[in-house]
């Protein structure tokens, strides 16, 4: 029995060991690669570890365009977005968790209908909008389509049914506001929810090509992405090292941002697994 124990961890952790690498190899060979001289880039079979480390490359890629104004552009636009979602959803999932109320059901599943549907499905419609409204080329155009979103209230939604009824009615026996309750007992107790709702959604908005690509057609209020986009055509040669160097840029502060919230998103997994 003991041995049998041994054995599923043994095939457990070269199961775990499996997923690292899976998931961890394109990360180190973009990192490997923005190290290399462009010939190297070229070698079959390719080498890992550089010969002469290219640190020129990060230098070569961030005077390739305004990267400050692309960097400063994309935490505007991502942080705008999560300022509104937050502001949005919270209320939103509270109503739908705490409340019954005619048409609830209808209108939840209306929510839900919006994650079936893709941007470029509705993209048009939007770009004429914001075409009338003359806000083409400026940051709310990525901001303001993106002001809420389906899968955060469903998230935080999830969350709000975890509360128990007498907490909420012992703060109401207190003379408790209903916004009261929301920002001193439910926001508290979905603080992981809402900090692995708030990665995603900067992650997301932080990669994002398409929208910017389509809502923006100058420098203006573009963003990194479409930045790290121009580097690829240097004399005919396309230079992946210096690509590669631009993309490391890219996400820095994504893994920035993802160091300081692991706790709370293995809080926010472990939470609703008890529950």
């Amino acid at each position: 029995m003991k041995m049998i124990k041994i054995a599923v961890r043994v095939v457990n952790l070269i199961g775990l060991l499996l997923l690292v690498l899976i998931f961890a190899m394109p990360f180190a060979w973009m990192l490997s690669t923005s190290l290399k001289t462009l010939p190297e880039t070229m070698i079959f079979p390719p080498n890992w570890i550089p010969k002469h480390f290219e640190w020129s490359n990060f230098a070569k890629a961030w005077v390739s365009g305004p990267f400050l104004h692309y960097i400063m552009n994309s935490l505007t636009v991502s942080a705008g977005i999560l300022v509104l979602q937050m502001l949005t959803i919270i209320p939103a999932a509270y109503a739908f968790a705490r409340y019954r109320f005619k048409g609830s059901g209808f209108l939840f599943g209306m929510v839900m209908i919006t994650l079936m549907i893709p941007a470029q499905l509705i993209f048009l419609p939007v770009y004429l909008q914001l075409s009338v409204w003359k806000l083409l080329n400026t940051h709310l155009a990525l901001i303001l389509p993106f002001a809420s979103s389906a899968f955060g209230i469903f998230l935080l939604r999830q969350s709000f049914k975890q509360v128990q009824e007498e907490l909420l009615e012992a703060a109401r026996l207190d003379s408790a506001k209903e916004w009261q309750i929301i920002l001193r007992i439910m926001v508290p107790l979905a603080k992981p929810v809402l900090a692995t709702f708030a990665l995603f959604s900067f992650i997301a908005h932080w990669n994002d090509y398409f929208w910017p690509l389509v809502m923006t057609t100058d420098e203006t209020a573009r963003t990194l992405p479409l930045g790290i986009a121009k580097i690829r055509q240097e004399a005919g040669i396309a230079n992946w090292n210096v690509l590669m160097a631009g993309n490391m840029i890219l996400v820095t502060p994504i893994l920035i941002a993802f160091f300081f919230a692991q706790r709370q998103i293995i809080r926010a997994f472990v939470y609703t697994g008890v529950k």
